[in-house]
This record gives structure tokens, C-alpha cells and sequence, in this order.
């Protein structure tokens, strides 16, 4: 039987959060990078790498970014492409949303 290891992960992994929104100035960052170039994740995350490098959304970088929530980090690119689909879902006419229908409808 292999032993199992104590150590604790350098990053502890987050547990799906289906409550973790974006605050209004982060969701305005990726309507912005939307409207640059209308595509989706993952295509959306170069642009809003681009445009944090080049500070073109008010003039914010990565730093100012990350202080309010926003990282490029691989750890929390699962929260971004949360963060991405809920923000794009939303601004969506809703005759571009997919209906859903009840199981047995």
C-alpha cells in the first residue's frame, strides 16, 4: 500500500463557487474585451491579456487588475472562464439564449 503524503498543496484547490460573481467593474473589463473582439473563452483570455498589457481599459494593468479580483493566473483561469461565460450569458439578447427545457417537457 503506498504511503500517503501530509504535505498540503503549495495552492490549496478551490471548490466550485456557483456564487462567485465578478464585481461590476471586472464584468465591465470583459464586455470591453468583448466588444474588441467578439469571440468566446477561451479566444476572449489573449485579448484580455492584451488589453491588460497595453492598459487600455481605463488604464489598468495586471496590477490594478488583481486588486480588484482579476488574475491571469492558471490557478484561477477556471474562475475566470466562470467569470467570462456568466458576464457574456448575460449581455446575450435573449433571443440568442438557448432555451431550456424541463426534463419530461
Amino acid at each position: 500500500m503506498p504511503e500517503r503524503s501530509n504535505a498540503v498543496p503549495a495552492r490549496p484547490l478551490s471548490p466550485s463557487h456557483a456564487g462567485d460573481q465578478p464585481s461590476p467593474e471586472i464584468a465591465a473589463f470583459i464586455r470591453y474585451c468583448h466588444r474588441r473582439k467578439a469571440t468566446g473563452w477561451p479566444e476572449i483570455y489573449d485579448e484580455m491579456c492584451a488589453v491588460a498589457a497595453r492598459r487600455e481599459f481605463k488604464g489598468w494593468g495586471h496590477e490594478q487588475l488583481a486588486a480588484r479580483g482579476l488574475t491571469f493566473s492558471l490557478f484561477e483561469m477556471p474562475r475566470l472562464a466562470r467569470w467570462v461565460h456568466a458576464v457574456l450569458e448575460a449581455q446575450a439578447p435573449a433571443t440568442h439564449r438557448p432555451s431550456i427545457q424541463p426534463a419530461g417537457a
